[in-house]
């Protein structure tokens, strides 16, 4: 449900900026408030989990997203519907490293554990493509409301059932780094911003200059406070193991490509080649199968060829898929100029979810694993808010050159009425805006390529097999750091 959450709203993206009047860049918005306060507080979750224990704080997880889920359904404005998504992600960051923390506790290292990482990268990396479908399904069928609405029977039902299922972890010693998740939250979400900003007012804009000043002293300051308090939310040691800190990294990139991808694809199938909402949910189903093989092979094959073959290839695929994408055109088709790249793309992620998801939490201490767990979401959510306020503004900028070459096309190819019209609203009609949109979307897969090849970089040359490594995912070691 936390998965789905972060792409259900996709497809109803512009059903939501219809009702609610934003502006294309303010509605990104609504994918960026759930993302960021996800990512920006996934830690502080994971490490509530580990003092208070850890079904308790996934049921309070479970009650804060199904409430901010109810409220979100109410919005009568913009600023209502952000606020509710950003609670969204308060109850998701509790809720999800607690859930993968239970997993690498109740499961003993090696085979079993790997099966068990395998359904719950599989049910991960699926639910955000099946969330486009549902999403789909709820807003041509209902309303794009129910997009949210449909959290809250499943939310209450989880709540009810967890006591009955889910054996409470034991409680560690500690306290909150309160300091920390409040730094590093905002700072990237100054960051965010900042990107943002620029792509609707530039990069001399005194706000976007001052946004990124912030997030740097925010930055700054987290790193600061993480180095000399005695229980930090982000223990710098797990950075110590070069596999783990490839590993954050190749998901903060992978996740940025992601993020993007999703978001521009639906806005092409809607926009462009006139998709009704269900359609283009179905158009995603082909990347839930991709994903669900890619993660299949990686689970039944990572015990014996190791974590670095199935992120090198993956990163690989998603970096073909998304260069593929680039020379997407307003007359490219979905199974002629989709359908494949997309499907190089699932399969690439699905190699990567379950092997990036194991070797984050492999061979680290019971009273961390929240930590660990936590900082692997936290690249994923953090990584999909930065790299969509990148990839916003290459395709706004993109855009408005564009913009200029096809007013004076419409200009002159424009019939009066059509120029009548465009006098009074300023916005070009099909094809020339398919023209504008289609060209900000090809640049802006040229950024989301190249995160995917800085991913494929990272596994080649920093990620390193060890024979300890492969005893441990075999279940020959009792532990063993990835």
């Amino acid at each position: 449900m936390v998965v789905l959450d972060a792409t259900i709203v996709n497809i109803a993206l512009p059903q939501m900026q219809t009702a609610l009047e934003f502006s294309t860049s303010d509605l990104t918005w609504v994918i960026n408030a759930y993302a960021l306060t996800f990512g920006g507080l996934l830690l502080l979750g994971g490490r509530a989990g580990d003092l208070l224990g850890r079904r308790r704080m996934f049921i309070t997880g479970i009650a804060v997203f199904t409430l901010a889920s109810l409220l979100g359904g109410f919005a009568q404005e913009p600023w209502q519907l952000l606020a509710a998504r950003a609670l969204q992600g308060v109850g998701g960051a509790i809720a999800s490293p607690t859930s993968l923390a239970l997993i690498a506790t109740t499961f003993p290292e090696g085979p079993e554990r790997n099966r068990a990482f395998g359904v719950f990268a599989g049910v991960s990396a699926g639910g955000g493509a099946v969330g486009l479908l549902a999403g789909g399904v709820l807003t041509e069928w209902l309303d794009w409301r129910w997009v949210l609405f449909v959290n809250v029977p499943i939310g209450v039902l989880i709540a009810v059932l967890a006591p009955r299922y889910i054996r409470e972890s034991e409680r560690h010693p500690g306290r909150f780094d309160l300091t920390g998740a409040l730094t590093s939250t905002l700072g990237m979400a100054s960051l965010v911003y900042g990107f943002i900003r620029a792509s609707e007012e530039g990069w001399r804009d005194d706000l976007t200059l001052i946004s990124f000043v912030a997030a740097l002293v925010l930055l700054a300051a987290f790193v600061f406070v993480e180095r000399r308090t005695s229980q930090p939310i982000t223990p710098l040691k797990l950075f110590a193991d070069r596999n783990r800190s490839g590993t954050y990294a190749i998901m903060l990139s992978l996740a940025a490509a992601m993020f993007g991808m999703f978001f521009f694809i639906v806005l092409f199938v809607q926009n462009v080649l006139r998709y009704s909402p269900i359609e283009a949910g179905l158009a995603f189903l082909p990347v839930a199968v991709a994903i669900a093989i890619g993660a299949g092979l990686s689970s039944s094959l990572l015990p014996r060829l190791g974590p670095k073959p199935f992120m090198v290839s993956g990163c690989l695929l998603t970096a073909t898929g998304m260069a593929w994408l680039t020379f997407i055109d307003p007359d490219s088709s979905y199974l002629g100029g989709l359908l494949g790249p997309m499907l190089l793309f699932g399969i690439g992620m699905g190699l990567n979810f379950v092997t990036l998801t194991l070797t984050a939490v492999s061979g680290v201490s019971d009273s961390e694993s929240g930590a660990a767990s936590g900082m692997l979401n936290t690249t994923q959510q953090v990584g999909g808010a930065l790299g969509l306020s990148i990839l916003t503004t290459v395709f706004s900028t993109a855009g408005k050159d564009e913009g200029k070459t096809q007013v004076q096309k419409f200009l002159a190819e424009g019939t009066p009425e059509q120029k009548a019209l465009f006098a009074k609203t300023h916005e070009l009609p099909a094809p020339w805006s398919d023209a504008v949109l289609t060209h900000g979307i090809g640049n802006a897969f040229i950024a989301a390529a190249s995160l995917a090849v800085a991913a494929a970089l990272v596994s080649l040359f920093v990620i390193q097999v060890r024979k300890s490594d492969l005893e441990a995912l075999s279940g020959k070691a009792g532990s063993s750091a990835i």
